[in-house]
C-alpha cells in the first residue's frame, strides 16, 4: 500500500459499528480530534445487519399476528399474507433514516470519517484508504459476523441471520439451528409470518443464558404458538438438493426444511487486521483487555463485541463512551457486566439483569427468590399476556437480579437495571409508585410481595 503523509490524532478508531461511532462522538464533544475508519456503512452491523433491522421484522410479526388475533379482541380482521417486498421496504426505510441520522451527527462533530478497509500497523498507526492515521490513542471496534459450524457452508437456502434480512419471500419450512437469543427472535419472526418452523438446540434449553425459568415458560409459549423446538440435539450436517434442505442429527433423525437458519452465535472480526502482528493479546480472535478496556499496549484500547462478554450494541456503545472519556482523563467508572440490560425480542420478550438464581446461589450463602405471574396485572391482561417477573435477592439484602418474560418487558429493563445497579433492597423499590395498569406495575408489585407486602398477589 502507497500510503500519502500521516495525519496525527488524539483518537483513531478502527470500526464504525455501535462503539466505534459512539467513541468518536463522544471523544469529539470533549474536544479531542478524531479519526473514525470503517469498510462498510457507518453504524455497523446493530444499524444494517443486526438490532435495528431484525426488530423491524418482529414488528412486522407482531402485525400479522395481530390482523391474525383481531376477532379475539372484538376486532374484524382478516390476514391475508405477508408481502415480503413491502416488509423490506419497511425495514430498509427504517434503517436509511437512521444511517443518514447518523451520518450527520459524525460530520457536525469534524469527525475526519475515513471510507475504506483499515488495518493496524503498530500501536499507534492505522492505515486505510491510502491514508496513515497516527493517534495518541488507537481503539479497536472491528465487531461481529454470523458463525457458522465447520463443514457447514452457507449458501443457497443454508443462510445466516444476515442473508435472512433480504429474503423475497416466506418459506414454507424453516429450520433454525440455535436456540440462543438470534436464533428465538428468527424462529418468532418465521412463526408470525406463516412459516412451520422447528428449532435445534445442543444446550438442555432454549436461551440457556437467561434464568432456567424464563427458559420453561419461553418453552411453554413456543409450545403454545406450535413452534416446534428440539434440546439436547446435536447437529450432523446438512445436504442442500433444489428446494430442500435435509438436516441431519447425531440421533440419526432427519429434518426437511426450504431453508436452514444458521444462528450459532458471533465471532470477532479480528483476522488479517494487523493486530497480532502489532503485538495486540489475543485469545481465540478475541482482543483481552481489562475492565478499562486497555489491551496489552498502552495507549491501544478495545470496544464492544471483539472483546470477551456480553455481544450487545449497547455494550460497545457503552465501552466507546467510557474509552473517549478515560483518554479524556475524566476517569470514568468501570463498566460492570452484569450491570447491563440483556433483552431478547421474541414473542414473548425476555429481558433480565443481574444475577440468575443458580449463579446468586453459587455466589451468596442465602437467596431469596419471588416469582410474580403476569396474571394479576391488569395491562397483561389486556394484552392477554403469560409470563412473571422474577427477583433475586441476597437473602436480607439487595436485588442481584431481575428476570423478566411477557409481552414488551423489554421496555421495562430500564427501571430494572437501576434496581440491579443501585443496589436497591425491596423496600426501596416498594415504596416507589408505579403508573396503573401498565405492565411496568408488574415490576412493583414484585418487590412489594419480595418486601412482604404482597397485594395483587397470592401470599
Amino acid at each position: 500500500m502507497s500510503a500519502e503523509a500521516e495525519s496525527t490524532f488524539d483518537v483513531v478508531i478502527l470500526g464504525g459499528g455501535s462503539g466505534g461511532y459512539a467513541c468518536a462522538l463522544r471523544s469529539a464533544e470533549l474536544g479531542l480530534s478524531v479519526a473514525l475508519v470503517e469498510k462498510a456503512k457507518l453504524g455497523g452491523t446493530c444499524l444494517h445487519q443486526g438490532c435495528i433491522p431484525t426488530k423491524a421484522l418482529l414488528h412486522a410479526a407482531e402485525v400479522a399476528d395481530s390482523a391474525r388475533d383481531g376477532e379475539h379482541f372484538g376486532v374484524k380482521t382478516t390476514f391475508e399474507s405477508v408481502d415480503m417486498s413491502g416488509v423490506n421496504r419497511y425495514k430498509d426505510g427504517v434503517v436509511a433514516r437512521l444511517h443518514q441520522g447518523l451520518q450527520g451527527l459524525v460530520s457536525s462533530r469534524q469527525i475526519d470519517y475515513v471510507e475504506g478497509e483499515g488495518r493496524l500497523v503498530d500501536a499507534h498507526t492505522v492505515e486505510a484508504a491510502g491514508r496513515r492515521l497516527v493517534g495518541r490513542h488507537v481503539v479497536l471496534a472491528t465487531g461481529s459476523y454470523a458463525k457458522s459450524l465447520p463443514g457447514l457452508e452457507i449458501s443457497g437456502r443454508i443462510m445466516t441471520s444476515e442473508q435472512a434480512l433480504t429474503l423475497d419471500a416466506v418459506p414454507p419450512r424453516v429450520v433454525v439451528l440455535g436456540g440462543g437469543v438470534i436464533g428465538v427472535e428468527f424462529a418468532s419472526v418465521f412463526k408470525s409470518f406463516g412459516s412451520e418452523v422447528t428449532i435445534i438446540e445442543a444446550l438442555p434449553r432454549l436461551v440457556a443464558a437467561e434464568d432456567e425459568a424464563v427458559s420453561k415458560q419461553l418453552e411453554r409459549s413456543f409450545r403454545k404458538r406450535k413452534i416446534s423446538f428440539r434440546t439436547g440435539a446435536r447437529f450432523a450436517g446438512a445436504e442442500q438438493k433444489g428446494d430442500v434442505v435435509t438436516v441431519s442429527l447425531e440421533s440419526g433423525d432427519t429434518i426437511e426444511a426450504d431453508l436452514l437458519l444458521v444462528a450459532v452465535g458471533r465471532g470477532p472480526v479480528t483476522s488479517g487486521l494487523g493486530y497480532e502482528e502489532a503485538g495486540v493479546a489475543m485469545d481465540r480472535g478475541y482482543v483481552l483487555a481489562d475492565d478499562r478496556c486497555r489491551t496489552n499496549i498502552e495507549g491501544v484500547f478495545a470496544v464492544g463485541d471483539i472483546v470477551p462478554g456480553l455481544q450487545l450494541a449497547h455494550r460497545g456503545f457503552a465501552q466507546g463512551i467510557f474509552v473517549a472519556e478515560e483518554i479524556a482523563g475524566l476517569n470514568p467508572p468501570a463498566i460492570e457486566e452484569l450491570g447491563i440490560p440483556r433483552v431478547t425480542y421474541c414473542d414473548p420478550e425476555i429481558a433480565s439483569v443481574g444475577l440468575t438464581e443458580a449463579q446468586a446461589r453459587e455466589k451468596y450463602a442465602e437467596v431469596e427468590t419471588y416469582d410474580y405471574n403476569l396474571g394479576g396485572n391488569g395491562r397483561s391482561q389486556i394484552l392477554q399476556t403469560q409470563g412473571f417477573v422474577k427477583l433475586v435477592r441476597e437473602k436480607d439484602g439487595p436485588v442481584v437480579g431481575v428476570h423478566m418474560i411477557g409481552a414488551r418487558m423489554g421496555e421495562q429493563v430500564g427501571e430494572a437495571q437501576l434496581i440491579y445497579n443501585w443496589e436497591a433492597l425491596p423496600s426501596d423499590v416498594a415504596q416507589l409508585i408505579h403508573a396503573h395498569p401498565t405492565q411496568n406495575e408488574a415490576l412493583g408489585e414484585a418487590h412489594l410481595a419480595l418486601a412482604g407486602k404482597p397485594l395483587h398477589a397470592h401470599a
